[in-house]
């Protein structure tokens, strides 16, 4: 399975950091962020991740080189000045993942000590996505887990979406008419858009399942968060 590190974003909140630094390079307990998830990755057999990239895309190759580092084969989808957004990322970088298997997807700023070896290889539906417990930035969560798996936009058990996956490409497959409903049709090529949408357009059809991980999460979107992340993982 090959695995995609969303890393495109301008890291508006972090900033003075990310004005010199993209956000999945600044370092943590000692690394780069992003070098925890290609660790994790390579530890469960992933051979082959997709980094996209867009602001201060210069710096990923030089500071992550081919990979081989950590027994993986690096690949860096340029997305140009401006980010595609989740979705518009995600479809460009399909040419490089491959337009058949399912696979891997990890916000490049997040950190948790999530085994994605637990991640489904063959999602049951279009995804399956990781849930955590709402933080304080995040109190009403993103969407509800069932008693069966199955994730749905409204519900009782609402949580927080971790920013970790497994997709199937068919997902992307009616993104345009999926958007144009939505109201949010890109105005730009390459298509500039969210993934959100498409997720809950699939869950409305019971095609979305999820997991509850109750261990680490960090959304790394301040200073702060990555100061006391740094912290904890220095102990």
């Amino acid at each position: 399975m090959k695995a995609l590190i969303l890393a495109a974003g301008r890291g508006e909140r972090m900033r003075p950091l990310t004005d010199r630094v993209p956000k999945p390079l600044l370092s943590v307990g000692g690394k780069p962020l992003i070098v925890w998830h290609l660790e994790r990755l390579a530890g469960i057999g992933v051979r082959e991740v997709v980094i996209n990239t867009s602001w201060l895309a210069d710096q990923f190759e030089p500071a992550l080189g081919d990979g081989r580092q950590w027994g993986l084969t690096l690949r860096y989808s340029y997305e140009g000045p401006e980010p595609l957004e989740t979705g518009g990322g995600m479809l460009r970088a399909l040419d490089l993942l491959g337009h058949e298997s399912p696979f891997i997807a990890v916000n490049g700023d997040v950190w948790s000590d999530f085994d994605p070896a637990l991640l489904p290889g063959q999602p049951t539906g279009e995804a399956h996505l990781v849930l955590v417990d709402n933080p304080e930035h995040n109190p009403e969560g993103d969407f509800s887990l069932g008693d069966t798996g199955q994730l749905s936009i409204d519900g009782p058990k609402r949580l927080t979406f971790a920013g970790i996956g497994v997709y199937r490409p068919s997902l992307l497959a009616n993104w345009r008419d999926v958007i144009d409903a939505a109201g949010t049709s890109p105005a730009t090529q390459p298509a500039r858009f969210p993934l959100a949408p498409l997720l809950r357009h699939a869950m409305r059809t019971g095609a979305v399942t999820g997991e509850h991980h109750a261990g680490q999460w960090t959304d790394v979107g301040t200073p702060q968060r990555l100061a006391e992340l740094d912290v904890s993982l220095s102990r």
